[in-house]
């Protein structure tokens, strides 16, 4: 060992040596790894370093032969550090899963998830069941109840004018169709308190009362077709009262190819945290084609062509505010109003890139697929009323025109707001809307 540390061998190398010629006294021409070593006889008071093995070498390569090994060991040693770090890895990721299993079979709890900004988050298609945990899925349907009660409310006072037994007749049936839904959501309280809720049946029982209650919004809207021969076809309002990916409305037109647009509209939400996506133009290829978007704690944005400018609004308070955006291709020059007063503008919002044509068009959901892909998360909440699309830039003075119900206010040219221009699905509905009343 002495004679090792004089050779300037690393401390450990004694070890390795003796190992080595262990080896040697075994058996001669054994083989380790892909070095041959011979022995040697040293006498007991001789140099070992200085010894000369027949056909072998200098003690240099002996001590380069070693230096080799002992690198070939702290390779392994690493490789096996590594391949632990990894298993406790796996090992936590593995026990995390299991724990999550039994949260998720547990009544009353559901599955955890967020959602990231535009290709991040979750792609429900629009057929799904919403995937929400129990108690919020009972104040969705809490919610919706209330609506259809305030819908029959208007009904009352619609056929108080119109005295017709068929009407009341039709609506008492209605009634009774809520009464008996509202039995239903109570019973599913008291299961879910007593502890006897079956989450397995979940995805069936909630099947059903959403179709009963697609089946009710279907009735009561063939029930106000009644009011419509008494408005004109621009006095309506759609209202989305859940964050769904179910609920939306969708324009029958397409939008041509445009090199500029003027998009006005009234909008009521008081959502949080924001409203959501009153409406959204996919094309093929480009999900995000024209989006008009508040989602979490960012301000309200327009996105054309994936491009972002972000919309001085601020309009979630309950109330009604009258909103429009104008924009031109040439330097992507964008304008924002805000009840008649342009609050904001700026440039370079998709420069030079015309709108494409042959797209879908919808009202209350982001699209990630042409016509689909819809994440409730990302959902309107609220009432939306007077869309109109123009293939131009709006002057401030017809803007004004607009926020304040002109009698010179004009529809738009490519997109006009009228009930035969509209289709609703899954449970939006239509109310009789004036805009210049809400002034008041």
């Amino acid at each position: 060992p002495s004679a090792a540390m004089a050779a300037g061998l690393p401390g450990s190398l004694p070890l390795l040596l003796l190992l080595l010629l262990s080896l040697c006294l075994r058996g001669r021409g054994q083989t380790f790894g892909q070095t041959r070593f011979i022995c040697t006889s040293v006498p007991l008071d001789g140099d070992m370093c200085a010894a000369t093995a027949p056909g072998t070498g200098s003690a240099e390569e002996l001590k380069s032969t070693v230096l080799q090994l002992r690198e070939t060991v702290l390779q392994q040693k690493e490789t096996i550090m590594n391949q632990k770090e990894t298993i406790r890895e796996l090992t936590a990721k593995l026990g995390r899963c299991e724990s999550q299993s039994v949260l998720e079979g547990l009544p009353g709890e559901g599955k955890g998830g967020g959602a990231g900004r535009k290709g991040g988050f979750s792609k429900n298609t629009m057929g799904d069941l919403s995937r929400t945990p129990a108690a919020e899925t009972l104040s969705q349907l809490g919610q919706t109840l209330q609506s259809l009660k305030t819908r029959l409310e208007n009904l009352e006072q619609f056929s108080r004018m119109n005295s017709s037994s068929q009407t009341n007749n039709l609506k008492d049936i209605l009634q009774n169709k809520i009464d008996d839904l509202e039995k239903q959501v109570l019973s599913r309280v008291n299961s879910l308190e007593e502890g006897k809720f079956n989450p397995k049946n979940e995805s069936e029982e909630r099947g059903k009362i959403e179709s009963t209650l697609t089946s009710l919004h279907q009735r009561i809207s063939d029930l106000e077709k009644g009011q419509k021969d008494n408005r004109p076809p621009d006095r309506f309002q759609l209202t989305f009262p859940l964050r769904t990916n179910y609920m939306y409305a969708k324009v029958k037109k397409s939008l041509p190819e445009m090199y500029a647009f003027s998009i006005c509209m009234w909008l009521k939400s008081n959502a949080s945290p924001g409203m959501g996506t009153p409406f959204s133009y996919a094309v093929p290829g480009q999900a995000n084609e024209l989006v008009l978007i508040e989602w979490g704690n960012n301000p309200m944005e327009i996105l054309i062509n994936d491009k972002v400018a972000k919309l001085p609004f601020v309009i979630n308070d309950g109330k009604w505010h009258h909103i429009c955006v104008t924009w031109t291709t040439r330097d992507g020059v964008w304008e924002a109003y805000q009840d008649g007063t342009q609050t904001g503008n700026g440039e370079n919002l998709a420069p030079y890139h015309p709108i494409k044509p042959q797209g879908v068009l919808v009202l209350g959901q982001e699209q990630d697929t042409l016509g689909g892909g819809f994440d409730a998360t990302q959902a309107f909440v609220g009432e939306l009323a007077h869309f109109n699309v123009w293939d131009r830039k709006l002057s401030p003075g017809e803007v004004y025109g607009l926020a304040t119900c002109s009698a010179k206010a004009l529809a738009g040219n490519v997109i006009a707001w009228a009930e035969a221009n509209i289709d609703i699905y899954g449970g939006a509905s239509k109310w009789t809307f004036e805009a210049c009343r809400q002034l008041n």
